[in-house]
């Protein structure tokens, strides 16, 4: 038992130090560490915040059972508590850890010792997480529901958490706060949405910073308690839940509700914050030779158990600092990933019963409880930048010109114009501020403004511009593009008035055309034209050219050069002018023809299967479809009767055709067959 962390004596206490700064070290080292470090800065690392661990012993669940059994667990002082052997109560196991709850605490002692202190951290934009680990019917489910008269840690969280995100975005306050709220099962290795049971599995992914996030799950508005029983009291019901020898409402998957705090910055530099709340209640770990599990539930405990069980690795995995922690091995584990070594304030509340027949789940339970608070976090805070849009800049009607500024001008700002609208008086409190945005301001207001900064420029005046502003720099440049493109308007507007000036002098004298020097000619357009395909040919063996160059009597041309004329526009001569160009066609002697078809008759009837394998578009099927039919109906005819054969049409038989004609004849040609 001494590896599993109980203390006899207080050996415990003497390596816990030494264990911490280990585990800090592995935690710096390793990937997952040096991604969280790069969301806070290289210049500043995130304070580490050890998993803190709470114990909670449930009383007797029969009455009589406690007066005529001895409880095996006994409570110490508000931290640490001693497990009696059931084979030799002279021994006893001593654990201490961050509180301890005897069978007398309430609710409300749990909640106001454990939870409530994290919750401020959520407002800060970080994460933080409470799980209810322990074995079957040790009151994981009463620790984080209760009931009515009796609330558990998530009725009072949620109400905790809503009061407070009221009082920090009420008017006035810095900062707009919003919550949403998922709620989700994790049975049989599948993630279920309690709030959209239809949905079906869904996936666990991980996004570019390190976040674990599942898409598609639902997400619910709340603004008041009352918005939360309405979501989760339907959803709860959704849950898995199945009878045992040991618990009639045991737990038959892990459930877990998720909790989003969202705030947005009302002024500049208008930061956002996200910090997720984790409620988790895990389903128990069950002896199935205790619990009489048959069938369905046999394999809902054994799912449990492996995910369980792939839970206990992880947390001896960060202990010892190994280079890779075994969260993808499970759902479970793959969801907890930020509790466990990640980057929230993790709560763990063990749950442990008192009889003596829970002793070895008892003692299984305390000493993971001892593995996970050496466990080490870096919370850290989920901060953005998110600049508001800015407002598009109007230009005055000087700088954009008569045309611009009818056509930039819609149809609110064209009832300004009128009379009535004109002699209405302005409010006296629409007066000018500094805030007062540059788009709104009068125009000639606004050219002043301009005038007597360049003025304060020009004098070098020591003080701050008065419209030192990315606003302002961003008109200037817009006024600048808009005098570019007034520029090149005005030049092809005196393109197009040479161009008809010139077209109206050849209409009236055509003779003086060349006479006139000083008359520019329009500019001549190029004529694009689109480009054929290209031609395949067939380039034959040199042998082959060879032999058809040496036989007088034989004539068979492969590649023939003919001449095309193409018509070319030009500016100077009247008519267009041919030019011949080059290109190649394609001539098949028919005798050529006739060689390969006779070659590949010949095969089909008289070559194996092997043989028939080396022509184009035949394989192994094929061929033995060709033989199969040589041998049932006699030779082929002539090459198109393959068409009979089964498997080939006539599509296969012209593409065949085309593929091993020509390459036949020229292998016949160039030798013997």
């Amino acid at each position: 038992m001494g590896e599993a962390g109980p203390e006899k004596g207080s050996g415990m206490d003497a390596g816990v130090s030494g264990r911490l700064r280990r585990r800090e070290m592995a935690a710096t080292t390793s990937g997952a560490g040096r991604c969280r470090l790069s969301k806070v800065g290289a210049g500043r690392r995130p304070p580490p915040a050890r998993v803190r661990v709470a114990v909670r012993l449930r009383p007797f669940v029969d009455g009589a059972a406690g007066t005529s059994e001895p409880p095996c667990v006994r409570g110490i002082d508000s931290c640490s508590l001693e497990v009696a052997n059931w084979r030799n109560y002279q021994e006893t196991l001593k654990y201490q850890f961050d509180a301890f709850y005897g069978e007398r605490s309430s609710q409300q002692d749990i909640y106001a010792g454990s939870v409530q202190p994290i919750l401020r951290h959520l407002l800060e934009g970080q994460n933080a997480s409470v799980l209810a680990y322990g074995p079957t019917g040790a009151g994981k489910t009463h620790t984080m529901l209760g009931s009515p008269e009796q609330p558990g840690v998530i009725p009072r969280a949620l109400m905790d958490l809503l009061q407070l995100t009221r009082e920090e975005g009420a008017e006035g306050r810095p900062w707009n706060l919003s919550v949403t709220m998922s709620y989700l099962e994790i049975y049989q290795e599948k993630v279920l949405d309690l709030l959209d049971p239809a949905s079906g599995d869904l996936v666990i992914r991980e996004d570019c910073r390190g976040n674990i996030l599942i898409p598609g799950l639902t997400q619910k508005p709340i603004t008041s308690f009352s918005d939360f029983e309405r979501h989760f009291l339907p959803a709860s019901g959704n849950r898995t839940v199945g009878a045992t020898r040991l618990n009639q409402r045991s737990s038959r998957s892990h459930a877990v509700l998720l909790v989003k705090v969202d705030q947005q910055e009302r002024l500049a530099p208008f930061r956002q914050r996200e910090g997720k709340l984790y409620l988790i209640d895990l389903a128990g770990s069950e002896d199935n030779r205790r619990t009489g599990n048959q069938g369905l539930r046999l394999k809902e405990s054994g799912a449990i158990n492996t995910s369980l069980f792939v839970l206990g690795k992880v947390v001896d995995a960060l202990n010892q600092g190994l280079p890779r922690v075994p969260y993808r091995d499970s759902k479970l584990t793959r969801l907890l990933q930020d509790s466990l070594g990640g980057s929230a304030h993790s709560i763990l509340i063990a749950n442990i019963a008192p009889e003596r027949r829970f002793y070895l789940d008892t003692v299984s339970a305390l000493n993971f409880a001892a593995r996970s608070k050496e466990v080490i976090n870096r919370p850290f805070t989920n901060e953005s930048l998110q600049p508001p849009a800015l407002a598009p800049v109007k230009l005055s009607q000087k700088e954009l010109g008569p045309s611009e500024a009818k056509r930039a001008r819609g149809p609110e700002e064209e009832d300004i114009g009128n009379p009535e609208s004109v002699g209405a008086p302005v409010p006296a409190t629409q007066k000018l501020s500094p805030l007062q945005k540059l788009s709104n301001m009068d125009p000639a207001m606004l050219e002043r403004l301009l005038s007597l900064d360049r003025l304060l420029g020009s004098q070098g005046s020591q003080g701050t511009p008065l419209l030192n502003t990315p606003k302002r720099e961003r008109m200037v440049l817009i006024k600048t593009v808009e005098e570019k493109n007034l520029e090149i308007e005005r030049l092809k507007m005196k393109q197009k008035e040479l161009e008809a000036k010139m077209l109206a002098q050849e209409a009236v004298d055509p003779k003086k055309e060349n006479c006139s020097p000083t008359v520019l000619r329009p500019l001549s357009r190029r004529t694009v034209t689109v480009a054929e395909p290209l031609k395949k040919a067939v380039v034959m063996p040199l042998q082959l050219i060879q032999e058809q160059t040496a036989s007088p009597n034989t004539e068979i041309h492969i590649l023939k050069k003919r001449g095309l004329k193409r018509k070319l526009d030009s500016s100077d001569v009247s008519e267009p002018v041919e030019k011949a160009e080059d290109c190649w066609e394609l001539h098949v002697s028919p005798e050529l023809l006739a060689h390969g078809r006779q070659k590949i008759l010949n095969l089909l009837n008289e070559g194996s299967a092997r043989d028939l394998r080396s022509l184009q578009r035949i394989g192994q099927k094929k061929a033995q479809l060709i033989v199969g039919w040589r041998e049932l109906h006699g030779p082929f005819s002539q090459v198109e009767d393959l068409e009979r054969v089964e498997g080939i049409s006539a599509k296969q038989l012209e593409s065949f055709l085309k593929a091993n004609i020509l390459g036949l004849a020229a292998g016949q040609r160039c030798g013997p067959s």
